[in-house]
């Protein structure tokens, strides 16, 4: 706790020793003892105190939790999605009443148009003449000419 070594409690003790003396030391280092687990006493039950308030705040926070949890359970306990599904489907279905005017207007009318008449029509386009035939000949490679001697003959 105070980060004192051993060598350093021998020093203590020694100046206790000549400055209390031998007669009174054992009284002083009981009373010191009794003095140091009041001390102690009281920092536990500090501790104590603190964990216990800590406890409660965590016991305080689930309680919420479980509040938040029941009523969102309760919620979805009450969903029927079935009985909404149903409403909307008589709504649709339902007469609409006299005089009351309807959300959407309803569709216009709409008109037969007349049939095309077909007619025969005869339309002479020229074909493009065909292409000749290709041959082997038009894909050989073209033949060269024997090299030429050098040197002579002539």
């Amino acid at each position: 706790m105070f980060d004192i070594g051993w060598g350093e409690l021998v020093v203590i003790g020694i100046v206790a020793l000549i400055a209390i003396g031998p007669k009174e030391l054992p009284t002083v280092l009981r009373t010191l003892g009794q003095y140091m687990g009041k001390v102690r006493r009281m920092a536990a039950e500090f501790q104590g105190q603190f964990q216990e308030a800590m406890r409660e705040a965590e016991m305080a926070d689930l309680k919420k939790q479980a509040e938040d949890l029941r009523s969102s359970v309760s919620d979805l306990t009450n969903f029927d999605p079935m009985a909404n599904t149903k409403k909307e489907v008589e709504s649709a279905f339902e007469m609409p009443e006299l005089g009351k005017v309807s959300e959407t207007p309803p569709p216009a009318p709409v008109e037969a148009l007349p049939e095309p008449q077909q007619q025969n029509v005869e339309v002479n386009v020229p074909l493009p003449e065909s292409p000749s035939p290709v041959s082997e000949k038009d894909f050989a490679p073209a033949e060269t000419p024997p090299p030429k001697q050098a040197g002579g003959g002539g």
